[in-house]
């Protein structure tokens, strides 16, 4: 089987269906506005319906006003009991042949390509992304199901075996390199337990599934949190069991827990039980469960994503016009809400005037509002944390350096809408090092390479990076140097966001991740397994 990313939205485009696809989204947006939404949602422990005390209420940030949904408030008991069902429930799904699994992850694929117009329309509701950026993000959903089964089967579930030779010599005691007779050795890569699975806002269809994948398919059981506190995406965690349930994954393999991450969050953390986190967020939420984890003494596998503060240089050499449309869509896309957005650019100083100039020029032509409506490119920030957040920072940016374009709050009376924003600051700034997950992107400028490269890798992160230039020695130069996981050379689509699945890897250095392997790859299933040796003497 070859694998083929989604790709819907292109697919459309090159056979002249773009009307068609905006039909379909649109109609999928009014089914879900007159279907679902408003109504309370359990939580699944087990394969059962679970229902909290306390009862959390969603709206939508595109429109403060939009009830989402009702959710239960769970507890550190009801992760407790999560935990239990999963534990109940892993030899049964890690003793299920590989084939087996790799099969209900293409089922679950299927449904979410059956379905994609209606989840992506929940999606853009609850966090506010266009149509594109949602139609995309479940694309990478259903990329990851089924590249995953691929590997899976391609490697065989991970199975090898070999075999040393007998020997008709025999000596009175074992040593290393002893004549013996002959044994046959597998080597298998065995599941750890349970996995707490810890979903961001941002990408909460395609980075949940990719990470729920992971462990699933690879034979663990998982308890899943979505982000339940002040970026809430709960919605889509739901249909996400939905569409595992119906795929075929048994009771109590995969349960979900909606709840504060102080309660639910930390159970998974903490509880010995739970053999592995699977985690994306912030830097500081992801070590410091690291470090709780090991505080206690617990030998916990972590597989954590921990944002980014991502650059992209422009050389003298540049293609100025290619570079704008990189850094413009790299930097605002979804608001500038992606671990992988650039925050951060460094224009060589011979064209930093006209660079800029031609950005500014590029980024009013963004229109701000409700990302359901096709014309508007930048929609609401996440959380009034957020705005809260983009205010600080310009705050800041007023202070020490000086706003070429944008850093205004755009009050509809709706939703949480600000300009995306291009400030002009000294390298040293805070702005320049602090992940901000707002539209904000910080300009410096250079007069060599050397200086550049010491700039960009001048952070604590190291997750993607952007470079333009069409001479070759400097290309060369930024990819020995350049420290981060993934890296994009004069692409005009975005300067540092868009990986796909089987294409790009996606992985983080330094403070950005742990284990320097990355997602979408052919090393990512790895993570969530042990090798063991069986020796069989015959």
């Amino acid at each position: 089987m070859i694998f083929a990313n989604e790709s819907t939205f292109k697919k459309f485009v090159e056979q002249n269906r773009e009307e068609e696809f905006d039909k379909l989204f649109d109609n999928a947006v009014a089914n879900v506005k007159s279907g679902i939404l408003g109504a309370t949602f359990p939580m699944y422990i087990a394969g059962k319906e679970v229902h909290a005390v306390d009862l959390i209420e969603e709206y939508s940030p595109i429109d403060k006003n939009l009830l989402i949904g009702k959710f239960q408030k769970g507890t550190r008991e009801h992760a407790t009991s999560a935990i239990n069902a999963a534990k109940a429930a892993f030899l049964s799904w890690s003793s299920t042949g590989y084939k087996e699994k790799a099969k209900i992850m293409r089922n679950a694929a299927d449904i979410f390509a059956r379905e994609k117009f209606t989840i992506a329309a929940i999606l853009s509701i609850e966090n506010g992304k266009t149509r594109y950026e949602s139609i995309g993000e479940v694309d990478e959903a259903i990329d990851f199901l089924r590249y995953y089964a691929d590997d899976l089967e391609r490697n065989k579930g991970y199975l090898r075996k070999a075999a040393s030779l007998g020997s008709t010599s025999k000596v009175n005691a074992g040593f290393q390199g002893a004549p013996g007779n002959t044994e046959k050795v597998e080597i298998r890569m065995m599941p750890y337990g349970v996995f707490g699975v810890i979903a961001p806002f941002n990408f909460p269809i395609s980075i949940s599934v990719g990470m729920s994948t992971g462990a699933l398919i690879t034979g663990n059981t998982v308890v899943f949190k979505p982000s339940s506190t002040d970026n809430m995406t709960m919605l889509t965690g739901v249909k996400i069991y939905e569409i595992f349930k119906e795929a075929g994954i048994p009771e109590g393999v995969f349960n979900i827990v909606t709840g504060p991450g102080s309660e639910v969050g930390d159970e998974l953390v903490t509880s010995p039980l739970v053999s592995g986190i699977a985690f994306t967020g912030s830097r500081t939420t992801g070590m410091g469960m690291v470090a709780k984890s090991l505080v206690q003494n617990h030998q916990k596998v972590f597989v954590v994503e921990m944002g980014g503060k991502n650059p992209a240089i422009v050389s003298k050499y540049a293609d100025l016009d290619n570079a704008v449309d990189g850094v413009a869509s790299a930097a605002f896309g979804f608001a500038g809400q992606k671990c992988s957005a650039c925050s951060r650019l460094y224009v060589h100083n011979s064209v930093k005037e006209q660079f800029v100039s031609k950005l500014v020029d590029k980024v009013r032509g963004f229109n701000i509002g409700n990302p359901l409506e096709k014309r508007n490119y930048v929609g609401p920030l996440i959380s009034a944390k957020a705005l809260e957040k983009f205010k600080w920072a310009m705050e800041e940016a007023h202070r020490s350096g000086r706003v070429i374009h944008g850093g205004n709050v755009v009050n509809d009376g709706k939703g949480l809408y600000v300009e995306p924003t291009i400030v002009e600051l000294p390298h040293d700034n805070k702005l320049f090092h602090e992940e901000l997950f707002v539209p904000i992107l910080v300009v410096d400028s250079f007069k060599s390479m050397e200086e550049a490269l010491e700039k960009a890798n001048d952070v604590d992160y190291g997750l993607t990076a952007g470079f333009y230039s069409i001479k070759n020695s400097e290309i060369k130069y930024f990819k020995d140097r350049i420290q981060a996981g993934v890296v994009y050379i004069n692409r005009q689509t975005s300067a540092t966001t868009g990986a796909m699945v089987g294409l790009h890897t996606f992985v983080g250095w330094k403070g950005s991740g742990l284990t320097g392997k990355g997602t979408g790859s052919r090393f990512y299933l790895q993570q969530f397994m042990r090798e063991q040796s069986i020796a069989n003497v015959k």
